[in-house]
């Protein structure tokens, strides 16, 4: 006798991978790609709410350039003031004035084992007949210097040390070392001229860190109180997601993206300002440089420069944004 079935609507089991990809939500790459279209989601809904208030977003974005434009450009400052001592280097070179029994022979071998110094950058020997054209040249005296029997000048030694507006003590030693050397009759070196160059350099490079601090901190702030204001314009749309369910990193990623967007739109903008500024000042600079028979070129934000000065302005932003979210979204439950 055949068996009669209980329930013929019974629904058939599902196949194995079937049951494997609705199982938790589904497959990891469901999921995945769920997350990703999320992300996505509020990355552009929140540049879209910038949008639509332009007023606001253009003044919040406009102070916030401002403030990392002043970062930014001190910075630029120091990097083309680096550039000009850098230049000026040959004005901290070590003369070494050779005793006069010294031949020119003996004075290529003790240049050459000068060059074998670490903290030296160049060595350039000047030999009697060099140094008398010269004086020649500059002096004007030379019919007078021509009924001279013999060549009073020494043969001069020429060192550019290594980092001279950086490290003061190794310049220092590195004269005291070669005055005691015997084949060196006098040295001599501008040590003022060396310290008030690195006293320019440091102060420049201490003030531009301090600056970009608390311009950054400017920015973190700014950012932060952007984002407050905007939770309490939200606030009864943040306690209707909660009410139905929704956790606080999915209330807070809308918001880390308008932070992003803040800080990434402002950095461009200071770019822009910066950029604009050093335009303007390239051609009296470059003309400048040119009545002081110099090379000297202004120098712009390069390829890693910018992308470093997006990414630190982002960072700032969202940072600021989160720490506000943090408490905020925190406080704000359903009643």
């Amino acid at each position: 006798m055949k068996q009669i079935d209980k329930y013929p609507h019974k629904p058939k089991p599902l196949k194995p991978d079937i049951q494997q990809n609705t199982k938790a939500g589904g497959s990891f790459t469901d999921r995945l790609k769920a997350y990703r279209d999320q992300h996505a989601q509020s990355l552009f809904s929140s540049l879209g709410r910038l949008f639509s208030t332009p007023f606001t977003s253009t003044m919040t974005i406009g102070v916030l350039a401002l403030a990392i434009a002043l970062a930014s450009g001190f910075y630029l400052v120091v990097v083309n003031l680096q550039q000009l001592t850098t230049g000026l280097e040959a004005s901290n070179q070590i003369s070494l004035f050779l005793r006069d029994e010294i031949s020119e022979a003996h004075a290529n071998k003790y240049a050459d084992k000068i060059r074998k110094n670490p903290n030296v950058q160049h060595v350039k020997v000047i030999t009697k007949k060099q140094a008398m054209a010269e004086f020649k040249g500059f002096s004007g005296f030379g019919d007078a210097i021509d009924v001279l029997e013999k060549n009073p000048l020494p043969i001069v030694i020429e060192v550019l040390p290594k980092d001279a507006l950086v490290d003061k003590e190794a310049l220092t030693q590195l004269f005291e070392d070669f005055k005691k050397s015997t084949e060196v009759d006098f040295a001599q070196m501008d040590m003022a001229w060396v310290e008030r160059l690195q006293s320019i350099v440091s102060t420049a490079r201490l003030g531009a860190i301090l600056l970009a601090v608390l311009l950054g901190l400017a920015v973190f702030f700014i950012a932060g109180n952007t984002i407050r204001l905007e939770i309490h314009n939200r606030r009864q749309e943040i306690i209707i997601a909660k009410l139905v369910g929704a956790t606080n990193s999915f209330i807070q990623r809308p918001f880390l993206y308008t932070g992003f967007w803040i800080g990434f739109l402002s950095g461009v903008s200071a770019w822009f300002i910066v950029t604009f500024i050093m335009l303007i000042l390239r051609q009296s600079v470059e003309n400048l440089s040119g009545l002081y028979a110099g090379a000297f070129h202004l120098l712009f934000f390069s390829y890693g420069e910018t992308f470093i000065l997006l990414t630190i302005s982002s960072t700032l932003a969202v940072f600021g944004s989160w720490l506000v979210l943090y408490i905020q979204v925190k406080q704000l439950r359903p009643e």
